[in-house]
């Protein structure tokens, strides 16, 4: 004889009854696999407090990571990508443009702001990974100038955060102009003895790095992040040599004297305080 009788087989609760999970409440450290809330991931800096990954990020929450409030004014937010080679591969490059921006939100590769960090006014230049690969074309160069220009009209320092798999092929020698184009600006706003902060993130590739992302006045790091010129795969097969150890991370650029040091994310703002404050004294 049973100890105890089920009086309904099966789940109980009626469809109309069962609450759905909204999307986006949790999220998964990409490396250890640890579960977090959004919240308190967001509240870390998007840095993993277990095995301290930092999981990518976009411009938006880097802006709410770097200025004071996570307040700040966006700036020629409305540039958009031309087609002057009427660039054709898969697609047209006019409609992976508009494809690309409905997708993501974004206008293109890199979104501009300024406002106070710790007070002091800071104009910032970041790129957005998920818009071609965080691929440098024409508005990339336009937008980080006129940033600048902004940058000596506030008498603020300046800095590029980089995330970048490197020039954007659509636009050939336009985009590879950019390099240039930008490291003259650069020299503009030395002359106005501002300085310049170079923040390299993963992946930080191409062209951006052979050109502007190594030009900082302070030149510092994500832990971990890649950074180079051609992909590990790419040097290898040229070099036709075994690679060291953690080749191209941030801590072997640093070890061979590229960087003056890394930062977690969630001691950024902080370290920059300090920097800034040197620049001042």
């Amino acid at each position: 004889m049973s100890w105890f009788k089920r009086s309904k087989e099966g789940i109980t609760t009626s469809t109309k009854d069962k609450k759905e999970t909204p999307e986006g409440l949790w999220s998964k450290c990409s490396r250890c696999k640890t579960v977090f809330t959004a919240q308190d991931l967001e509240r870390n800096s998007w840095v993993c407090d277990r095995c301290s990954n930092h999981e990518r990020i976009g411009s938006e929450q880097y802006f709410h990571v770097v200025f004071d409030g996570g307040k700040y004014t966006e700036i020629n937010e409305k540039v958009t990508s031309g087609d002057p080679l009427e660039f054709v591969d898969t697609k047209k490059y006019t409609d992976r443009i508009k494809a690309t921006q409905k997708a993501t939100g974004l206008k293109d590769a890199i979104r501009t702001a300024y406002g106070e960090l710790n007070g002091i006014p800071f104009v910032v230049a970041s790129m957005d990974f998920a818009f071609i690969g965080g691929s440098m074309g024409s508005v990339m160069g336009e937008k980080i100038a006129r940033a600048i220009d902004k940058a000596i009209e506030l008498k603020a320092p300046f800095m590029i955060i980089s995330k970048s798999g490197g020039a954007r092929m659509m636009e050939a020698g336009f985009s590879l102009m950019q390099m240039a184009k930008v490291s003259g600006k650069l020299g503009q706003l030395a002359s106005h003895k501002l300085p310049y902060i170079s923040y390299l993130t993963d992946p930080t590739t191409g062209g951006v790095t052979a050109s502007f992302a190594m030009l900082g006045d302070i030149n510092i790091a994500e832990p971990e992040a890649l950074i180079a010129f051609a992909g590990p795969r790419v040097v290898k097969e040229t070099i036709g040599r075994d690679l060291p150890d953690g080749f191209q991370t941030s801590e072997f650029v640093l070890e061979h004297g590229f960087l003056d040091y890394i930062v977690s994310r969630t001691e950024l703002k902080e370290k920059l305080g300090h920097s800034l404050k040197l620049f001042r004294s």
